[in-house]
């Protein structure tokens, strides 16, 4: 009999206690591979594992590359890295980031859904944006269950609020979370064909993997779009799922709308760190070179320079005002606007 026996879990700020909350839940027979993504500093140590093993009684390990797949074992995604599950075994890759973050929920999910289908249970956490999102929009087409925190339950809205737009089977406390999942990995599934799209997914989960035969194609998914990507300056190409849209550019960034646009938001407002920065050295290397002519009794050349120094520090004052009044939406309140 196959049962839902692959459960993946997304979760960002907020989402340790969630976790914690989770993995209390569940029995030590508990009959199903578990996978979680956390976003964390590429840079810092991960003590999840230990955490998640403190909290419960199930065994927690970050995933290693090959590794086999074992029931009732909880594998944390390392820092700066994806964890792919594939038939049978954990990747562990150093791919391109998805949503900005590296690993990435919507890589994990992704690749569930493409190895086993409707085996695939997908939850998502507390977090800020949206990744998890698309991921489960996959899990859903492959015959998979999506559950989601319940918004006004998780320290942080955004994610469980996203993924809630994609319509996931449950949304609940993460306290009801265990006694479901009891109930989901006893069901019978019958192991399907994925979706018509089984190709893109395909294709996505290599470029994750960092195949470069992939990346190098002449294919792209979707459609060629408007915008850049923010990482390598190529064009993105916008993936329509349906319920949702993705940004991916050749070397296979990934962006959702809410992160694309946050990060757009974040360069406009460096490219104005440095704009001002620039006028100001202007102002005051025309202030000098004014009172070197000056000194020297050049008296239109001063006042050449000293009219570029005022126009440059009414540029700045510009600038300075657009950074000051700039009452910088929430990506919350920017999508209910």
């Amino acid at each position: 009999m196959t049962t839902r026996d692959i459960i993946v879990i997304g979760a960002s700020a907020g989402g340790v206690e969630a976790l914690m909350t989770l993995v209390r839940g569940l029995p030590s027979d508990f009959p199903a591979a578990l996978f979680v993504v956390l976003h964390v500093p590429a840079t810092s140590e991960s003590k999840l594992p230990h955490i998640l093993m403190h909290a419960g009684c199930l065994p927690a390990v970050h995933g290693t590359d090959g590794s086999p797949i074992r029931s009732g074992t909880i594998t944390v995604a390392p820092p700066d890295h994806h964890l792919i599950v594939e038939r049978g075994i954990v990747r562990i890759t150093r791919g391109p980031q998805e949503n900005r973050h590296r690993p990435a929920a919507d890589v994990l999910f992704r690749s569930a859904a493409h190895a086993y289908g409707p085996r695939v249970i997908g939850i998502v956490l507390s977090g800020n944006l949206d990744d998890g999102s698309a991921g489960l929009v996959a899990i859903h087409r492959g015959g998979g269950k999506g559950i989601v925190q319940a918004p006004d339950d998780a320290l942080f809205t955004g994610m469980p609020t996203n993924a809630i737009a994609v319509d996931p089977e449950y949304i609940l406390p993460v306290a009801d979370i265990p006694s479901l999942l009891v109930q989901l990995v006893h069901e019978e599934v019958h192991e399907q064909e994925a979706v018509s799209d089984r190709r893109e997914i395909t294709r996505e989960v290599r470029i994750a993997e960092f195949n470069m035969h992939d990346i190098e194609g002449d294919s792209h998914p979707g459609t060629p779009s408007p915008f850049g990507c923010p990482d390598c300056g190529g064009v993105l190409w916008e993936v329509d799922d349906g319920s949702i849209k993705r940004y991916r550019c050749r070397v296979g960034h990934a962006y959702s709308p809410a992160t694309l646009l946050v990060t757009q938001s974040e360069r406009l407002e460096a490219a104005l760190w440095a704009a001002l920065r620039g006028l100001e050295e202007k102002a005051a290397l025309s202030r000098r070179l004014a009172a070197h002519a000056q000194n020297r009794a050049h008296e239109r050349s001063a006042a050449g320079f000293t009219a570029q120094a005022d126009e440059a520090e009414a540029q700045a004052r510009l600038i300075q005002q657009m950074l000051t009044d700039s009452r910088r939406l929430s990506i919350d309140d920017a999508l209910e606007a």
